[in-house]
């Protein structure tokens, strides 16, 4: 039908190989730019003229411009779904989710993590619902369409406490101490049509009193404070299946507990908390909206996210981390500098609290105060060491440092947040005290070991909360902890978890390569030297006593101190007279 010349023009199939070589050279650079121009078709749709199309299960971004409302419209909803929840996140902006085009109290919901719940009628497979920005100011976000079938359960949907009539969301409220999230109850699934069951007629077990609540946890990388990090983060955990995988469970409440959860603050650090719904019968599951907070506000201007350290906070412990270090290395050397880097702190720290707790003042102001009675606590520490020479009264202060860290370390771990701690704080405080007497026990036996052992560790340790106030790190709550619960009565319910990722790991090995190499330093070169110093009081004593009693001694001849500086100051007001003979001449 064709010639070999017409099949060559029209890049029909050919058995040459050299022509059909030549055919894809001709089509690639015509079909390419098609491509391209069909992507960005592709792409430009999913939001055009304030409409944005969601497919279920598929993430969209979406930009609220100024005083814009966007249409969100959900298509091809499988006939099994019987309902399904839209849930939009910005970073720190809140944005506006309503059933209407004009937001109306009851049909809408205004938050940074916001999220609907819409029950499915027979033979729906649309909806729509609409975004706007309630500052007036334009809004980024990611959204999604999660679908769940008449089988899973319902978040929300035996609210009595918020607003929305079925209310999906996960409230957040956090302080400097902790971060508390409540929630609404949910309820057993239904078909499309039909009435929800009773919320609380009975508690029986075909009621919607049988779920149980898991409570999850997702920490965003540490020192990461950018909109792509949340994102791809939300995007992770958002459904059931991500924050099963990468999420971790801390916690599982049942439908007669109080729906609230109340966990550690850490400003500066992202965290994602999320609630999954379970039905042990149906053995289905559902997700509330995740929410997530940074414990810091964005727009704050004097102590925001982006200037979370305060430059008193900074120098403060960029001195505490220069003492630490030289004491890592030298403290048992220099046993005067010792003490008062241990009075110091062992002042500081409980002065700093009973300030906090019984005044007003502001931070820099209690910090300040804090530093000054820190001052006092050290010079009298040493003082007490000069003045009577008791080594063994100062070894306990030394030794008690060393017990407080390691029972706060103790108690940073998981065993921190048994229930035997978290339900009594008596426990937690007597169980923390018991640690802390125990190790200064030790020193009675070996005070050099036990000295040059709390130089090494306390020492480090003070290097790394120097780091902590340049570079976030989850050490620093090993103390951070002990001074929330002495700060906040109600602090002991709350769960203290912190992320642990690789600048932890790094700032574990500084830690222990300091600690030890300190110790061992110091161990080699006390050896064969006495184990502590003498008093220099004391010493002085003696020395007087000898002077005293040794005739033999030349020192004992000379004449006191005030006579000593008498006739010094004769010395230089005399006059002084000539040189040469003063015998009268003989005639």
């Amino acid at each position: 039908m064709y010639s070999p010349a017409d099949r060559k023009a029209l890049c029909f199939p050919v058995q040459d190989e050299e022509e059909h070589k030549m055919c894809r050279w001709i089509w690639c650079p015509l079909l390419l730019p098609l491509l391209l121009l069909l992507l960005v078709m592709t792409e430009v749709e999913a939001q055009v003229e304030n409409r944005v199309i969601f497919l279920p299960g598929t993430f969209q971004n979406v930009t609220v411009s100024q005083n814009e409302t966007v249409q969100a419209i959900v298509s091809r909803i499988p006939p099994e779904v019987a309902f399904i929840t839209l849930q939009f996140h910005t970073q720190h902006r809140n944005a506006t989710l309503s059933y209407t085009r004009v937001p109306d109290l009851g049909l809408s919901l205004t938050a940074v993590d916001a999220g609907l719940l819409s029950a499915l009628q027979p033979g729906q497979s649309a909806l729509s619902m609409f975004l706007s920005s309630s500052d007036g100011d334009p809004v980024a976000g990611t959204g999604v369409i999660l679908p769940y079938t008449s089988t899973d359960p319902v978040p929300g949907a035996c609210n009595t406490e918020f607003n929305l009539d079925i209310d999906p969301n996960v409230y957040i409220h956090y302080n400097l101490y902790e971060t508390t999230i409540r929630f609404a109850p949910a309820n057993l699934g239904y078909e499309r049509g039909e009435d929800p069951p009773a919320c609380d007629e009975s508690i029986e077990p075909n009621t919607r009193w049988r779920l149980q609540y898991d409570i999850y946890q997702y920490f965003l990388p540490e020192n990461d404070l950018s909109e792509r990090s949340l994102f791809r983060s939300i995007q992770d955990v958002a459904d059931v299946h991500g924050m099963l995988e990468k999420g971790k469970r801390v916690m599982t409440l049942f439908s007669t507990d109080l729906s609230r959860a109340v966990f550690n603050s850490i400003p500066g650090q992202g965290v994602i908390y999320s609630v999954i719904v379970r039905d042990p019968v149906q053995n289905t599951s559902a997700s509330y909206v995740p929410v997530h907070t940074y414990a810091c506000s964005f727009t704050s201007t004097l102590d925001g996210c982006q200037t979370l350290g305060k430059i008193s906070t900074k120098i403060f412990f960029t001195i505490i981390g220069l003492a630490g270090l030289f004491v890592c290395f030298f403290g048992h050397r220099f046993f005067k500098i010792e003490l008062f880097c241990m009075g110091f702190s062992f002042a500081a720290f409980f002065f700093f609290v009973l300030i906090t707790r019984t005044t007003q003042l502001d931070y820099n102001i209690c910090l300040a105060l804090s530093a000054v009675i820190g001052v006092v606590g050290g010079v009298l520490l040493v003082m007490s060491w000069w003045r009577f020479g008791s080594v063994m009264a100062c070894i306990v202060v030394v030794g008690l440092m060393l017990g407080f860290l390691l029972a706060a370390t103790i108690l940073f771990t998981p065993l921190g947040d048994l229930d035997l701690f978290r339900r009594s704080d008596a426990v937690f405080w007597v169980t923390f005290c018991c640690i802390m007497v125990i190790v200064p026990l030790f020193f009675v036996r070996w005070p050099r070991e036990g000295n040059i052992i709390t130089c090494g560790v306390v020492g480090a340790y003070a290097v790394i909360l120097a780091i902590n106030a340049y570079i976030y790190t989850s050490l620093s709550y090993i103390t951070l902890n002990i001074l929330k619960r002495f700060l906040n009565n109600n602090f002991s319910a709350v769960f203290t978890d912190v992320p642990f990722q690789t600048i932890d790991y790094a700032m574990i090995t500084v830690w222990v390569v300091l600690g030890v190499g300190g110790i061992v330093l110091q161990l080699y070169r006390e050896r064969s030297r006495p184990f502590f110093p003498p008093s220099p009081y004391l010493m002085w004593l003696q020395e007087r006593e000898r002077r005293k009693t040794n005739v033999l001694d030349p020192s004992h001849h000379f004449p006191p101190l005030p006579n000593r500086i008498l006739a010094r100051a004769r010395q230089l007001t005399k006059r002084n007279e000539s040189a040469g003979e003063h015998t009268p001449l003989l005639l």
